[in-house]
């Protein structure tokens, strides 16, 4: 059975994009721990952040990249973590999170409660 995020690339579940490529894709984290916490994910299914081929996760860097740049200009914060986690999706992602402190990266950390609204005016800023 395809993982939630390759239903999410299918369009099968919606979600609010960010960027795509072709191979590729970024959308906002629907529990966000901060405004414009966005995932990125390789289109092709791979569990394992480590077991991408070595080109899939060097463009992969430089995808999440220019994600970031747009994250950190338009949030303001002083630093975009990248953070590789997550036992619960079988697929491979990053998290880019907005940081002003080391705490705004904080998994344990109540998530933001945003509206479709919000969701749509970030989405939209970070295109």
């Amino acid at each position: 059975m395809a993982s939630i995020f390759s239903r999410i690339i299918a369009g099968e579940i919606p979600c609010y994009k960010v960027a795509e490529n072709e191979k590729f894709f970024a959308f906002l984290d629907i529990a966000p721990l901060a405004k414009g916490h966005t995932l990125v994910v390789p289109k092709r299914e791979v569990d394992y952040f480590f077991d991408l081929e070595d080109d899939e996760l060097s463009e992969m860097i430089v995808f999440a990249k220019q994600i970031a740049k747009k994250i950190k200009a338009t949030t303001g914060c002083k630093k975009v973590a990248t953070v590789v986690l997550g036992l619960e999706v079988a697929h491979a992602h990053i998290h880019l999170v907005p940081m002003n402190t080391e705490n705004d990266v904080d998994f344990k950390r109540e998530k933001l409660n945003l509206t479709q609204e919000e969701f749509v005016e970030i989405a939209n800023s970070l295109q």
